[in-house]
Formats: C-alpha cells, sequence, structure tokens
C-alpha cells in the first residue's frame, strides 16, 4: 500500500536580507514606532532620542573624540535658520546660478569665502563641500586621471580610507601606492620615500592620515615630487584648525598645492568640508569637479554658520588651538605616568590635539572604549602601527582628543584629573558604573563654550 504524504500550499521563499546595520538596534527602533500610535507619537519619539542624547553626551559625558568639537549658539541656530531650505545651485554672482532671487545668498556664500581666504592667507577658497571626505574626490577628480599613480599612508599607521582603496581614491581608479612610514618616529621615513617616489613618480602624494600626531616634510616631499611635476595633496582633516590657528606646520606655504579638510574637528565648525589653494592653475579644475559633479544645492544655511566659525577663528583660533594642544600634550603625559603607554612619549607625545594609547595590555581599543563609555568617558578604538590591517574592528589602539574639553575651558590641570578617571578603569580595574557620579560631578561645572564672539576667552586665561 502506498503512503501518500500530506501536502502543503506552496510558501514563498523569503531570502535573508543583508543588513550592515546592528539589527537589534534596527528592531528597537521599530519596536519604538510600533509603540505610537499617531504621527505626533513618532515626532515626540525622536525628540526625546535628541534630548536623551543631548543630556548625556552633552552635559554629563567627558567627551574625548578626536573628530568631534562642539559648536556655539551662534553655529547652532544658523544650521536651523530660514536660509538652509533654499537652493543655490551654481558660482557665486547672478549670471553663473540656475535660479534667480539669491543676491542675499550670494552674499552669505561670498563673505563665507573671504573669511576662509583671511583665515588660512590663501588666494582661494571654497565653501560648497557638504563632506571633508568629498574634497578628496573632488582633488582627485580634477588632478588625477584613472590609471594615475598617487602615493598615500596605509591605515595602521594613521592613514584614511578616503585615501586608500576603498575611498574616493579607489573610485576613481587611481593606483596606489603607500607612502614609507617610520612606526617609531610617526612621521614620513624621507629617505625611503625618495627612492621609491623617484620609481613609481606620482601625480599626487597625499598626506592624511586620521592619526596625526606630527608635523609631515612637506617641503621636502615637495621638492622631490616636483621634479616630474607631482603635486602634494595635504588631507587636513583633523589638522585644519590647527592650522587655521597658526599651531600646525602650514602646508601651501611648504609646497603643497591644494589643502583639504573638514570644519566639524579642529575648526569647530559645522560638519562640512573646507578646500583651500592658492594656484591659479587649479581654480578651474577644482571649481568644476565641485560645481556641477560633487554639490549642487549644498546646503547655505550650513555655509552661513561656516562663516560665523570662521570668525571666531579669526579672533580666538591662536589662543583655542594653542590650548588644545598644551591639552593633548598633559593628557598624554598623564596617562603615560599612571601605567597607560602613550605613543610619540619620546617626541613629547603629539604636536596636535590627539593622544594616541596603546591599550593591547588592557583588552584592546574597542573593548576599552566602550568600558571607558559606561563610565561617561568617550573616545574611540584606533589601529596602531602595531596592528595589521585585518585588526579594524579590534585594534590595539585608543584615540583621545582634547577640542571639546578645552573649548569648555578645562586646561592641564583637569587633564590630570581626567587621566586619574581613565586609569581607575584601565589599571586598577574599578568598575565603571562605579565611577560614573564621580565622572558627571567633574564635568558639571564645565558647560559654558569659550573661544567664541558669544563668550570670548575662558576666565582663567
Amino acid at each position: 500500500m502506498q503512503t501518500i504524504s500530506p501536502t502543503t500550499p506552496d510558501v514563498p521563499q523569503v531570502s535573508e536580507s543583508v543588513e550592515v546595520h546592528d539589527p537589534a538596534v534596527l528592531a528597537h527602533a521599530r519596536a519604538l514606532l510600533d509603540a505610537c500610535a499617531t504621527p505626533a507619537d513618532m515626532q515626540e519619539t525622536i525628540l526625546q532620542a535628541v534630548a536623551r542624547n543631548e543630556a548625556w553626551r552633552g552635559r554629563q559625558c567627558i567627551n574625548l573624540l578626536a573628530p568631534e568639537a562642539p559648536t556655539t549658539p551662534t553655529v547652532r541656530g544658523l544650521l536651523s535658520s530660514e536660509v538652509g531650505t533654499r537652493a543655490a545651485e551654481g558660482h557665486v554672482g547672478s549670471v553663473n546660478r540656475w535660479f534667480a532671487g539669491t543676491k542675499y545668498i550670494d552674499e552669505i556664500e561670498s563673505l563665507c569665502i573671504e573669511l576662509l581666504k583671511q583665515v588660512f592667507k590663501t588666494r582661494y577658497a571654497d565653501h560648497r563641500l557638504v563632506a571633508s571626505m568629498i574634497g578628496n574626490m573632488v582633488v582627485y577628480a580634477s588632478m588625477a586621471q584613472p590609471g594615475d599613480t598617487i602615493m598615500t599612508i596605509a591605515q595602521p599607521f594613521g592613514g584614511h580610507s578616503s585615501n586608500r582603496q576603498n575611498g574616493p581614491a579607489g573610485v576613481r581608479g587611481l593606483n596606489i601606492v603607500d607612502i614609507p612610514f617610520d612606526p617609531d618616529e610617526l612621521t614620513v621615513d624621507l629617505d625611503r620615500f625618495r627612492t621609491l617616489a623617484t620609481q613609481v613618480r606620482p601625480k599626487i602624494v597625499t598626506l592624511g592620515l586620521s592619526m596625526t600626531l606630527f608635523p609631515y616634510p612637506v617641503r621636502e616631499m615637495s621638492e622631490i615630487v616636483g621634479e616630474w611635476g607631482g603635486d602634494i595633496f595635504f588631507d587636513g582633516a583633523h589638522q585644519l584648525g590647527l592650522i587655521a590657528g597658526g599651531q600646525f606646520q602650514d602646508p601651501l606655504a611648504e609646497g603643497a598645492a591644494v589643502l583639504t579638510g573638514s570644519a566639524g574637528k579642529t575648526f569647530s565648525g559645522p560638519q562640512s568640508g573646507v578646500i583651500v589653494w592658492n594656484e591659479e592653475r587649479l581654480t578651474r579644475p577644482l571649481t568644476t569637479a565641485i560645481f556641477p559633479v560633487m554639490a549642487a544645492t549644498h546646503q547655505v544655511n550650513r555655509v552661513a554658520a561656516l562663516a560665523a566659525s570662521a570668525v571666531d577663528m579669526l579672533a580666538f583660533g591662536q589662543a583655542y588651538m594653542a590650548q588644545i594642544v598644551r591639552n593633548a600634550q598633559a593628557l598624554a603625559d598623564a596617562l603615560q605616568r599612571r601605567g597607560i603607554p602613550m605613543l610619540g612619549s619620546h617626541k613629547g607625545y603629539t604636536r596636535t590635539h590627539q593622544a594616541i594609547a596603546d591599550v593591547r595590555q588592557f583588552g584592546g581599543g574597542l573593548e576599552v572604549a566602550h568600558r571607558l563609555a559606561q563610565a561617561n568617558i568617550i573616545t574611540n578604538k584606533n589601529l596602531i602601527p602595531s596592528d595589521q590591517p585585518s585588526d579594524w574592528d579590534r585594534p590595539g589602539g585608543l584615540r583621545m582628543g582634547t577640542i571639546e574639553v578645552t573649548r569648555l575651558g578645562m586646561r592641564e590641570r583637569e587633564m590630570e584629573h581626567i587621566a586619574d578617571f581613565i586609569a581607575q578603569v584601565l589599571v586598577d580595574r574599578v568598575e565603571p558604573a562605579a565611577i560614573v557620579s564621580d565622572v558627571t560631578g567633574f564635568r558639571e561645572p564645565f558647560q559654558t563654550l569659550y573661544y567664541c564672539v558669544e563668550q570670548g576667552l575662558p576666565p582663567h586665561s
């Protein structure tokens, strides 16, 4: 007797979706939205999330992230201004615009351009980069062709992805050769660079690092590549404010052809990019790559906020940036004395806003950063020269920056207190939750932003 198996209706096979974001976090967001009865409830849910971040990150934490800076009330107000709803494609000037009615927008944008020229002491500046990484693509699109050879720094030594195969340089189809880097001195190995560069004759040599502690031999490198008409591109994403404030090398004065950078890091302005240069030959290629290729409606509210930040830099940049560097050096030294190995100790630790710790003995950068966050101390994991590129998710280093704590009025003595908190978690193995109240109490008096038109210098300066 034949047995007939029961049948079931055909069920469509749903393939598992590919998601780069954390599924648990997305599921939490869906649950929050599912609990909302009305669109008004959904908006209130968003507002509450923003308020929670402002209360915690904005008022209770010691923020040591190197890529972040708090913006002033003026800048924040401009970011929400009416002009942000307006479109303004094209270059400044009525004939250059696609739309009529832009006379005041032209005024805002030209003010920003002229302020950037003053800040960086350059002949040319552009304000339309809505992100600093777009500046890198502008350079590669306008100054190189697919197949050209460029040289950039590998990521374990601090090089940034925007100048590597998985960023704009790779998307442009450029042949990328590593710049020889000295892992102990944390700068370019000039002798090896001279030999290798002469062999490969790069069209562009890019100095762009997200882990950046010391100046680079820009003048010497420029002389080397100048022999075959090569250019130095200085990606100053992190150093932009330090350059503007006269506390770091001036790449353009030392031979770089173009300087880009982030306005949202040491420059302490809105999240966006800046590009400046001096050579007339670059003006048409660069600005054509910006518009119409990379930017169209470029957020005029952000342009106004960038202009206001440039005013603060003109007025207070030198004092602000100098204190940022002193604080970074003091923090690094305090951590080293408490048993946390710091990169560059034999060279004074740093000449920028960054201090880099080797935290392999404490569990590595990922674990350490999350443990410190539980204590209301915000840092980030970072590759260091002893790492391999494959260590990206769990590197051996920890990156710290002193932009925000400086703008809140902290000085060297406060860096000692911050180092104490970090050492309690890492060296003494104190549970992070046990020191949260101490960290919050330390942070509570520091709520005013200085080095700006509204507040001027801190009282003790």
